[in-house]
């Protein structure tokens, strides 16, 4: 995983301790040199944005994207609790168990103050519940291919693992389900790819959450009181034969955008297209503020 290390390296890691456990954020921008100027430097005008990764993910899911955002602003990208290196609070099963957890580190981390957060699928639905349940903690919000909505595609043909399999016959499990539910191209799924999806699976402790399935997202919304916009990917397979709906379920999306010739994963798959939309809703942000 020579690119995720290089990547990486150029990133503050902030490890945080609480009652529960530790959360992990890695911290690109012009103001991540130093923790202390990281806790000093949070209301500069540069305003954080935090990123939260899907589900069996990490930070990762961002690869292709935290450079690109770091060029403009702080960008705070956590593994949420339970995912990656942070811990999973004991009564956490699922996003609404998950909403007190990130409403605890938003406030511990940024003193109290709103932030702009981007956030892909799983991530997504809970940053969602979050922005109903907590609003304060929230300036603006883009979602990203986020399940919740009751519109949820019953084709995902995904497998899993037998105790019997070995390594190889694993790989193309992970090979198998990157491209049935993240990825719309087979080569869009490199060897180092199937490597961060091992690494991010292995790590995942929130296996049985269902609630993604449930329309909890489009219920919640009319709480939303910060500007919410939509990005997915043309060839979601999570909205296979209903992406044409979102817009129609999600009626308090400030804008509405897909991003053709992508996948489910689309910041990775087509990043530069997923840039071109974003930068612009990140920059309005900054300006109405």
């Amino acid at each position: 995983m020579v690119q995720i290390r290089k990547i990486e390296a150029l990133s503050e890691r902030v490890v945080q301790h609480y009652a529960w456990g530790h959360a992990v954020w890695h911290v690109w921008g012009p103001h991540s040199s130093s923790k202390a100027e990281l806790s000093q430097q949070v209301g500069d005008a540069h305003h954080p944005l935090v990123l939260l990764h899907g589900g069996s993910g990490s930070w990762t899911h961002w690869i292709r994207n935290v450079t690109h955002l770091a060029k403009y602003r702080p960008v705070w990208a956590l593994d949420m609790p339970g995912f990656g290196d942070s811990s999973l609070p004991a009564d956490v099963s699922d996003a609404n168990g998950l909403v007190p957890y990130l409403a605890e580190i938003l406030q511990a981390t940024f003193a109290g103050r709103a932030v702009d957060i981007m956030a892909f699928s799983f991530g997504g639905l809970s940053a969602g519940l979050l922005a109903a349940k907590h609003p304060a903690r929230v300036r603006s919000l883009i979602l990203v291919g986020v399940p919740g909505l009751g519109l949820f595609s019953q084709k995902l043909a995904l497998r899993g693992m037998t105790p019997s399999m070995d390594v190889a016959a694993q790989r193309e499990v992970h090979r198998h389900n990157l491209q049935a539910m993240m990825l719309a191209h087979a080569d869009s799924v490199t060897d180092e790819l199937i490597d961060m999806q091992q690494a991010n699976v292995e790590r995942d402790r929130m296996r049985r959450r269902r609630i993604a399935r449930t329309d909890i997202l489009a219920q919640v919304q009319g709480q939303w009181t910060c500007p919410v916009h939509g990005v997915w990917g043309e060839h979601d397979a999570l909205y296979d034969g209903t992406l044409t709906k979102v817009p129609q379920v999600l009626t308090r999306l400030s804008s509405f955008h897909v991003v053709h010739n992508a996948g489910h994963w689309v910041m990775f798959e087509q990043a530069d297209a997923f840039h071109q939309i974003v930068d612009p809703l990140l920059a309005m942000s900054n300006t109405n503020h």
